[in-house]
């Protein structure tokens, strides 16, 4: 299941709902570690990398991008 569909069924949404939509039209970004590390590696280390998926330093980085924005946005940190 994907980040936007299980967002979709935490908030009983109906399946045609638009509101997961609505929300990447507006800019916004539904991530976890996993999804983040990914779009780190991808940007970051790119296709001239030396590994072909996200290593430990790609979900460090992560973590931490999700900590950093979690703080910007006023959620609280995660242990």
């Amino acid at each position: 299941m994907s980040i936007s569909d299980s967002l979709a069924e935490a908030m009983h949404l109906p399946a045609e709902s638009d509101t997961v939509r609505r929300i990447h039209d507006s800019g916004l970004a539904i991530a976890n570690v996993d999804t983040m590390s990914q779009a780190i590696h991808d940007v970051y280390c790119g296709i001239m990398a030396d590994h072909q998926e996200p290593n430990e330093k790609d979900r460090a980085q992560a973590a931490e991008m999700i900590e950093r924005l979690r703080k910007y946005v006023g959620e609280p940190a995660q242990a």
